[in-house]
C-alpha cells in the first residue's frame, strides 16, 4: 500500500506542477520530483496500469482523460523499471494510436520490436495501426511477421489479412485467408464475403478464357 500511496502522490504532482498529458505526449514524462525505480513494485504498477489502460480503451478516438493521462504515466514508468518487456511500450503505442499520436505510437512499437523481435504482438498491432489508416501494404507486411513468429491464429488477424489481399486484387490469397478465418468463427457476414469473391473470381476467369 506504501508503495501505490508513492504512486498516487506522484500523479498528484504531476497535475499540481505539470500537464500529464502534455509531457507523455512528448513520448517520456518529465517528473519534477526524483524517483528511485527500484524501490517501486512491477506488479502493483502494471496492475494498476492494466486498469486505466482498459478504461482508456472504452474512450473515443482522441478523447484524453485522466484514466488515459494514467495510463501513459504509469507504463512509461514501468518501461523505465523494466525496459526489457516489450509488454510496456506496446500498451504505450496502442495509447498513442488511439490519441492520435502516429510518430510515438510508432516508435513505442518499433521499440518493443527492438526490445524483443521474436515477441509476435509488437508486429500484430503495429499491423493494427496500419491498417486503420488504410495503409494496407504496411499493414499487411506487419501481419505476415505476426503470423511468422506464431502469434497466435486468430479471427481477427485472418480476416484482415484476407480484407487486405482482396483489397489488393489478389482474390486467391484473399480467399486463402477468409477461409482461415471461417474456420476460427464462421459467420453468415463472412460466408456472403467469401461467395461474393468466389463469384468475382469465377466471372473473371471466364473472361480471360474467352
Amino acid at each position: 500500500m506504501r508503495q501505490l500511496s508513492t504512486i498516487y502522490l506522484l500523479i498528484f504532482a504531476m497535475l499540481l506542477f505539470s500537464t500529464p498529458s502534455f509531457g507523455a505526449f512528448k513520448g517520456g514524462v518529465s517528473y519534477s520530483i526524483p524517483i528511485e525505480y527500484k524501490n517501486l513494485s512491477e506488479n502493483e504498477l502494471n496492475e494498476k496500469a492494466k486498469v486505466y489502460f482498459y478504461n482508456a480503451n472504452k474512450l473515443k478516438n482522441k478523447e484524453v482523460n485522466e484514466d488515459m493521462t494514467n495510463a501513459l504515466l504509469i507504463y512509461s514508468i514501468l518501461q523505465n523499471v523494466n525496459p526489457d518487456n516489450p509488454e510496456y511500450p506496446i500498451k504505450l503505442g496502442i495509447l498513442y494510436d488511439k490519441i492520435g499520436k502516429d510518430r510515438y505510437a510508432k516508435g513505442e512499437f518499433s521499440r518493443a520490436i527492438g526490445v524483443n523481435p521474436d515477441y509476435a504482438d509488437s508486429y500484430f498491432y503495429f499491423g493494427e495501426f496500419y491498417y486503420k489508416r488504410q495503409l494496407y501494404r504496411s499493414a499487411l507486411r506487419y501481419y505476415k511477421y505476426a503470423l511468422e513468429h506464431s502469434y497466435k491464429p486468430s479471427y481477427d488477424v485472418y480476416y484482415k489479412l484476407g480484407d487486405i489481399y482482396e483489397k489488393l486484387g489478389d482474390t486467391k490469397q484473399s480467399l486463402k485467408y477468409l477461409i482461415l478465418a471461417k474456420k476460427q468463427n464462421p459467420n453468415i457476414e463472412l460466408d456472403n464475403k467469401i461467395k461474393y469473391i468466389e463469384s468475382f473470381d469465377s466471372k473473371n476467369l471466364k473472361y480471360y478464357s474467352k
